[in-house]
């Protein structure tokens, strides 16, 4: 089992891991969740995934089994921010605009994770070691990119998954149904003294 980062930079240099991974996105957020979000050619994508970008991928095989994007949230494509941000200013009619606590960050020390998942063919026996995988490749990742804090909007059981894995989370906003999935943001600190 591997972890990879990939980037506009070097996502060349991993062959199709990239299209696997927007293709998994897609078979876990359209097939499985039943979401109404962009697709082509068997792949789900937004207008969020930029070169500001970067996705992590767990995968075996050619199999990616978890995945999860970062996003600085200091990017700005067009009228368009970070998803979260751009929720609350009420832009993603998908998304009601009060699922934070508090006004979205715009700075260059706190990133964005969205677009969470595991792939529900990961057998129960390995789901801890592929969810610990991706969130510690997620934490270094980051704080490679200068990130102190991640805010992220996921599954709900988010702050509770990774305290499974001894990291912490702390709920940043309600927990709401979207299309019948429980989602909730959520803030990590990243302080390594915390990890």
């Amino acid at each position: 089992m591997l972890t990879t980062t990939l980037s506009f930079q070097n996502m060349h240099q991993h062959g199709d891991l990239f299209v696997n991974l927007l293709r998994a996105r897609r078979n876990s957020f359209i097939v499985k969740n039943n979401w109404r979000l962009p697709e082509a050619e068997g792949m789900e994508f937004d207008q969020y995934d930029t070169p500001a970008s970067r996705w992590i991928a767990v995968h075996e095989n050619g199999e990616v089994l978890a995945g999860v994007r970062l996003t600085p949230t200091t990017a700005r494509v067009g009228m368009y921010t970070y998803m979260i941000r751009d929720a609350q200013r009420g832009m993603l009619e998908s998304i009601p605009s009060d699922l934070m606590d508090f006004e979205a960050p715009v700075d260059p020390k706190i990133w964005e994770a969205s677009r969470i998942f595991v792939s529900n063919a990961v057998p129960a026996r390995l789901r801890k070691k592929v969810q610990g995988d991706l969130m510690y490749e997620m934490i270094r990742t980051a704080r490679s990119l200068g990130a102190q804090k991640i805010i992220a909007f996921g599954p709900a059981v988010w702050p509770r998954w990774i305290g499974r894995l001894g990291l912490r989370a702390k709920p940043a906003g309600p927990v709401m149904e979207l299309d019948g999935v429980r989602v909730q943001v959520a803030v990590m600190d990243l302080d390594p003294r915390l990890h």
